[in-house]
Formats: C-alpha cells, structure tokens, sequence
C-alpha cells in the first residue's frame, strides 16, 4: 500500500519548513506514483517551479532503488526554506552507488558503450547538492541507504535550459 505522511524534521539535515514520505512498494510503477505524488506536494507548498527538476531526479532516484534493491523504497521531500527543495530516497540495499560513492564535484564518467548508468549522474549534474549514505538499522529498522540530492533556483534553471 502507498502511503503519504508528514515525515519528522530530523530526517532532513537542515530543519525543513515542511516535510512529506512517500512509501513505494517495490514496483515499475514506483517512479511514476513518486512523480505524481510530487507534483501535489510541490504545487501545494508554493513551489511549482521545482517540477521539471525534482521530477528528474527523483524518477532516477526511484529507479535506481527499483533496479538495485529487492524490497520497497520511501521517498522523502523536504522543503528547507528559500525556496530549496531537498528530495531522498531510502531503499534496502546498503550499497552507495557511483557517483554518490565519491566527493561531490568527482564523478567518474560512464563508458561509452554502456547501455545504463548515467541517471545518477544527472542527478550530480543537476542538483545543486547532493550525496548518499549507509543507514543502520535506526530509520525503519531496516538499514539501507539514503541518497539525497537539493534543488534550488539554479538547478531548475538548469533542467529548464
């Protein structure tokens, strides 16, 4: 079952003016429902201009928790104040993918030939923030990870160029 609920502040690093999870089944349908639920979110919270954006990067977020995990995943939104958006994705699987397994501003690059692996790096690329880490059992009891990523004026500048 899907679920939106107010989540508590103390999962967004910066204390947020207003936050959402999304529970996501492990599904193919798992980015769409995380779109659609964003776009009521953000036009609700006043900022619409965050859509194209946020809709990027959070359908690679989802399907990478989709293509890497078994279990379910939980999208998070976060609005941190200035008009900043804060958009993160829990799943099951302990893993920190590349380019989220390096320092911001480092990404390797995809070869050439690849068939896949550059939706994460178009979150690097336009996000204004981002990062990944390893979790513990404390969020859900379940261990994971969390990779996030923040958008701003200059990221739906760039989405919209």
């Amino acid at each position: 079952m899907v679920t939106v609920s107010p989540s508590l502040p103390s999962e967004c690093e910066t204390e947020p003016t207003w936050a959402y999870a999304l529970q996501l089944p492990h599904d193919s349908r798992a980015a769409r429902i995380a779109r659609v639920t964003l776009r009521a979110v953000l036009a609700g919270h006043g900022m619409s201009q965050h859509v194209d954006a946020a809709e990027l990067l959070a359908s690679e977020l989802v399907t990478n928790a989709y293509r890497h995990a078994t279990g379910p995943a939980a999208l998070r939104l976060c609005g941190i104040g200035a008009g900043r958006l804060r958009v993160s994705v829990w799943d099951a699987n302990p893993h920190i993918p590349p380019p989220f397994d390096r320092c911001p501003g480092s990404p390797a690059l995809v070869p050439v030939e690849a068939d896949g692996g550059r939706g994460l790096f178009l979150v690097c690329h336009y996000a204004e923030a981002w990062g990944g880490y390893p979790l513990g059992d404390d969020l859900f009891g379940r261990g994971g990870k969390l990779l996030w990523c923040e958008l701003g004026a200059r990221s739906t500048e760039r989405v919209a160029a």
